[in-house]
């Protein structure tokens, strides 16, 4: 009896060790999907940054601007929107209305569910979906990156073609003096 009682806890606990690997993998996708999906949300927060982010998600997802504010109207970030529209583009039928608000149900519950829950119900994993999120946030710097550096070109050409004032030549007297102390001094080996 005590051993089996024994074979039975240790079955147990082995058990327990395993489903916390495997809650581990899942936990770590999903600690990558946050640092990313916050990530997109500090781009969106820059100047220019919001611009860029929806040029991506229109980009990246086939959405429109409107579709991405309807969502925004609901209180969701961008990060949540990329996660969700992603999850959603690889259900059957893609990016629609109908997925979308499915992946949405799903994590808003009840009860409420993370994304990796949410993932495992529509039969794919994490991991794509971090590394499409993460390559929006970088396309999407690089976007601001690159509207900044023809911004200043711009500006650099602007400036560059106003009329400048001539400046004033200083008399500075014969080629072979200079003024120290308000009195012309000669150059040369006598000047130690």
């Amino acid at each position: 009896m005590k051993r089996s009682l024994l074979i039975l806890i240790v079955g147990v606990i082995t058990a327990l060790a395993c489903a916390g690997t495997a809650g581990a993998d899942i936990s770590k996708a999903e600690k990558n999907l946050e640092r990313e999906s916050k990530r997109l949300n500090d781009t969106a927060a820059k100047p220019d940054g919001e611009k860029a982010v929806l040029k991506k998600f229109e980009a990246e997802f086939k959405v429109s601007d409107a579709q991405v504010r309807s969502l925004r109207d609901r209180k969701l970030a961008y990060g949540e929107i990329a996660v969700a529209l992603s999850l959603a583009q690889k259900m059957a039928g893609g990016v629609s209305e109908v997925n979308v608000q499915k992946v949405l149900s799903m994590r808003q519950g009840p009860p409420e569910a993370g994304w990796g829950q949410v993932a495992r119900q529509l039969g794919t994993k994490l991991g794509a979906t971090v590394s499409q999120v993460k390559k929006m946030n970088n396309d999407a710097n690089r976007e601001i990156k690159k509207d900044h550096a023809q911004a200043g070109k711009t500006a650099t050409k602007a400036q560059q073609e106003l009329p400048q004032e001539p400046q004033e030549k200083k008399d500075s007297g014969p080629p072979n003096t200079f003024k120290g102390e308000g009195r012309p001094m000669n150059r040369g080996g006598g000047a130690m």
